[in-house]
């Protein structure tokens, strides 16, 4: 599963709205939502601020993968 869709994944999993990760990152609702949605990706700084308002480690939604694997 690509990191956006496990991040996105949590919140629903835990109420947590896109509305909030919005106020507390300071990441536009509309760039959120696109990159939730998989329609953007996350910046380095957008990922790690999330999983800070998370307080989750960065490597929370982080999945390895092999060398010849697509990034997506």
């Amino acid at each position: 599963m690509q990191t956006n869709l496990e991040i996105k994944k949590y919140l629903e999993e835990n109420g947590i709205t896109q509305a909030f990760i919005s106020r507390k990152t300071g990441i536009e609702p509309s760039k959120l939502s696109l990159a939730l949605n998989g329609e953007r990706k996350l910046t380095f700084d957008e990922y790690s601020v999330i999983c800070g308002v998370l307080g989750v480690n960065t490597d929370k939604f982080l999945k390895p993968r092999l060398p010849n694997e697509k990034g997506e």
